[in-house]
């Protein structure tokens, strides 16, 4: 099920994207998806919008009312056809994945670091050095903490994963002792 939501979300990112770069809005666009994804954030208009048992145009009118005058008309026509489909939730997805094909058009790599403790300046300094060698662009990092990591850090780029964390090496170890002790 969550595949099929990230493929349809994709699609609709897809085609917003084609029309923001056509009319040449790109950033317009990634403005307005993320402040209209800000909005939807609230609890209670998301409950509101999501609910079916509600009428349609009813919540149709409840999306009119808080974009109109902030959205433009391309922008609010895709949030009124997620919610004539009954895909609303699908919104943050569709901001995400479009935020991921700008930041792509723009040569920008994004990574997510997890660490054991946070980094000081001097390490995210030198740690977006190196990623930027080894992928070639400008790198966006996001940053997470896991202590369970011991010591070291994991830097997943894409669907890539660079284990340099103290308790990936000590799994690795112990996978290179099991297999020579057979």
């Amino acid at each position: 099920m969550t595949a099929r939501l990230g493929t349809s979300a994709r699609r609709y990112a897809e085609a917003a994207f084609d029309i923001a770069t056509r009319d040449g809005a790109v950033e317009m666009w990634r403005g307005q998806l993320e402040q209209a994804r800000a909005a939807l954030s609230d609890e209670r208009v998301s409950g509101v919008l999501a609910n079916a048992g509600i009428p349609l145009d009813e919540r149709q009118e409840l999306v009119t009312r808080l974009f109109a005058d902030a959205l433009d008309p391309h922008v609010l026509n895709l949030i009124q056809l997620l919610l004539r489909r009954g895909r609303i939730e699908l919104l943050p997805r569709v901001v995400d994945e479009f935020v991921r094909l700008d930041n792509a058009r723009r040569g920008i790599v994004t990574a997510e670091v997890t660490s054991a403790a946070a980094l000081t300046p001097r390490e995210v300094d030198e740690l977006t050095a190196r990623l930027q060698a080894r992928t070639g662009g400008r790198v966006q990092l996001t940053f997470r903490e896991d202590p369970s990591l011991l010591g070291g850090l994991t830097v997943r780029v894409g669907d890539r994963l660079i284990d340099g964390s103290v308790r990936g090496r000590l799994a690795r170890l112990r996978n290179q002792l099991l297999a020579t002790a057979r």
